[in-house]
């Protein structure tokens, strides 16, 4: 540390050995002056100087040169010592390279980090897509089974229609007549030939089961967008967990209809603080898990519940069930122990970054040849640091 005492008029009175190297070092021309020491106060001006007088002392760091910085402290004495001033110059150009180079690595680590979170993002969204990609089939014919009968239902209801229409004409050419009761036994036959009884009957049910058809289209048209939705830059609001899980349950169901027994165990759940088209994702990859893991027949039990501060939702299967030397990766990206073209290996790992993102956690147990239960346990309210 170069230490520079100064007299009564603010003149150079002592340096130290220090100071007269530095001096040197920054001015190699004057390495034989002896007052080269002197020039080391002009690193600190009137400002510096007028803050130590008031404070009694001040620092300030001064780059000299590109590789030289500076700390430059002023001290002034008060009371019996006043008019005692130093000065202390420390280099710090060591530290202040140190300092430059971790804030260039930390902004690189943060472009890093932007770079990766914007592809943790675009894969999370490719896996959703991807996943309904491979369910499309089977909501295609989810979609198709209503179209179709409700267009079957159109055409009947347009003979229908038709008839009553043939039966109202009858009824008008009667009433116009002199004596409409001569046509009585014509109305009557002409009636029973069109089996006007018959439409009278089938024509509410069939208008009910087209308009039960069109509402299951739209439902599962609603569900489609609210789980595509991506919404993550949303502020996480109070969800209905059950709802949620319905409606990706309704997205799934022709993937599962042909070979689960489904079973619902639903206890009183309060409103959840999350994504929802997350949370949903989530459901979907243990639902389409559970699924394959079926090889035939079986069983899903959904069930949910609350303990304390935390709500729960459960997926059951009576499947295959994990080997215990698995149960270790599962969650790992790209681990999969399906067949090759059943499954990327990231729907589990996706989803326990969402669960854990939610500041909640993927509890599992599984035995082979009994099954396995995923369980989903968020947080009723996130922490007040969750954005």
């Amino acid at each position: 540390m170069a230490v520079l005492l100064l007299d009564d008029r603010g003149e150079l009175a002592y340096a130290n050995a220090s100071a007269r190297r530095l001096a040197a070092r920054l001015d190699p021309a004057a390495h034989d002056d002896p007052h080269a020491a002197r020039r080391l106060l002009t690193l600190a001006n009137d400002t510096d100087w007028s803050i130590a007088r008031v404070q009694g002392h001040s620092r300030r760091d001064v780059q000299v040169r590109p590789d030289v910085m500076l700390a430059v402290e002023l001290f002034c004495g008060s009371g019996e010592n006043d008019g005692q001033r130093f000065v202390a110059i420390t280099d710090i150009s060591a530290r202040s390279a140190r300092e430059r180079e971790l804030q260039q690595r930390h902004d690189e680590l943060e472009r890093a980090y932007r770079s990766l979170s914007g592809a943790q993002e675009q894969l999370l969204q490719s896996e959703k897509m991807a996943s309904i990609g491979q369910l499309a089939a089977g909501v295609a014919h989810e979609i198709n089974n209503p179209i179709g009968y409700v267009h079957s239902n159109l055409g009947t209801l347009r003979e229908y229609v038709s008839a009553l229409f043939a039966m109202i004409e009858t009824y008008a050419s009667a009433l116009a007549a002199p004596d409409p009761l001569i046509y009585r036994n014509d109305i009557r036959a002409h009636r029973e030939k069109l089996d006007i009884d018959f439409i009278l009957g089938d024509l509410p049910q069939l208008l009910d089961e087209s308009r039960e058809g069109i509402e299951r289209v739209t439902r599962i048209v609603q569900d489609l967008k609210e789980f595509s939705h991506v919404g993550r830059n949303e502020t996480m609001r109070p969800s209905d967990l059950i709802k949620g899980l319905e409606s990706t349950l309704n997205i799934v169901w022709n993937d599962l209809k042909y070979k689960v027994k489904l079973e619902k165990i639903y206890g009183d759940m309060p409103l959840v603080e999350c994504h929802t088209s997350e949370i949903n994702q989530v459901f979907m990859n243990l639902l389409i898990n559970a699924g394959q893991a079926i090889a035939e027949r079986g069983v899903i039990t959904l069930a949910c519940g609350q303990e304390n501060d935390e709500a729960w939702v459960s997926i059951a299967d009576t499947g295959c069930g994990i080997p215990e030397e698995a149960l270790g990766r599962i969650f790992d990206p790209f681990f999969t122990t399906k067949p090759i073209g059943r499954g990327t290996g990231l729907g589990l790992a996706i989803s326990y970054r969402i669960v854990e993102k939610h500041h909640g956690r993927l509890e599992v147990q599984s035995i082979v040849g009994q099954g396995t239960t995923f369980r989903v346990v968020l947080p009723i309210r996130q922490p007040e640091a969750a954005g």
